[in-house]
């Protein structure tokens, strides 16, 4: 459950522009200020089940949006090239760090 939350407050980052005012709201509550459903509700004088239900589109509209973009992705593995590079460049291994640094650049 942990590795989905932080996956989607991943995706929340790089796609919220791209949400609605509502569907921000909710996913920010629900994932990043951790309320409840019941509380979300009761807040916004809806259904638990709305909530429940726009939370889960929202969901699936955030993977949509991350399988055509793919820029956690993008993140991710330039993050681990990064990681890779300052090992290597620790290592004072300057070809492989060029080489990495070119997979990095080729990601932009």
């Amino acid at each position: 459950m942990l590795e989905r939350t932080t996956r989607i407050n991943f995706l929340f980052d790089f796609y919220h522009p791209l949400l609605t005012k509502k569907q921000q709201t909710y996913l920010q509550m629900y994932y990043l200020e951790d309320y409840s459903l019941g509380e979300i509700s009761d807040i916004h004088g809806v259904s638990r089940q709305a909530i429940y239900d726009n939370i889960k589109r929202t969901e699936k509209m955030l993977e949509t949006y991350e399988q055509k973009l793919q820029l956690y992705e993008k993140f991710q593995k330039r993050n681990r090239l990064l990681q890779q590079l300052d090992t290597l460049l620790r290592e004072k291994e300057m070809t492989s760090a060029y080489e990495l640094l070119k997979q990095i650049k080729a990601l932009d």
